[in-house]
């Protein structure tokens, strides 16, 4: 049942939302990895907050903690941001994620117990705990009717990870659902963009 309400709000905001979210799927507002990020040169442009989504932008589907090689690129989002305004939301904050970001980025905050994105609840508890205001904060996900929409819901700022990691050999079935979910929405919302 929540399942489906999910996706009906997701609809119904697709609708309100479609160009926004047209904006975002555009080369101007997506990168191929999360590594093609400058902590710095975000904070440079005023961003003060960084969110991260797990699943495609940290690790492949399903991980429980992210790639090795991303360990020195966190380490300098919690050196540019401060440990406090870096945060991941996802909707799998499993407790093994939980747990590798307080022992290897003490202070990073794995925001839980809200309601899946689509819905803002998730960046509207982050905006609440950092006192900041939307336009400072900096969204980056890999799925544009999840993450991406939950962004333009709340007025934040979106990066779209148009690349998300993948392991097709751990996980063939739910990687290859994924993908075509991707490839669903981006038609999706291009299809309604022209209304």
């Amino acid at each position: 049942m929540h399942f489906l309400k999910r996706v009906h709000y997701s609809f119904a905001m697709l609708r309100h939302y479609r160009h926004a979210l047209a904006h975002i799927n555009t080369p101007q507002h997506s990168i191929k990895r999360v590594t093609d990020i400058s902590p710095v040169g975000l904070r440079e442009s005023g961003i003060t907050v960084l969110v991260l989504d797990f699943d495609g932008v940290l690790a492949s589907h399903g991980e429980k903690h992210p790639l090795r090689e991303l360990t020195h690129w966190l380490d300098e989002c919690v050196t540019v941001f401060g440990a406090e305004r870096v945060f991941i939301l996802s909707n799998k904050p499993l407790p093994s994620r939980i747990a590798y970001f307080q022992q290897h980025h003490v202070g990073v905050r794995c925001i839980k117990e809200v309601r899946k994105k689509p819905y803002p609840d998730g960046l509207e508890t982050i905006i609440k705990l950092t006192g900041e205001p939307a336009t400072q904060i900096m969204l980056v996900d890999d799925r544009l009717l999840t993450g991406a929409l939950a962004g333009c819901i709340a007025q934040v700022q979106v990066t779209y990870i148009s690349k998300p990691y993948i392991n097709l050999s751990k996980r063939p079935v739910q990687e290859l659902f994924f993908l075509s979910l991707r490839v669903a929405e981006r038609r999706l919302i291009k299809w309604f963009s022209q209304f």
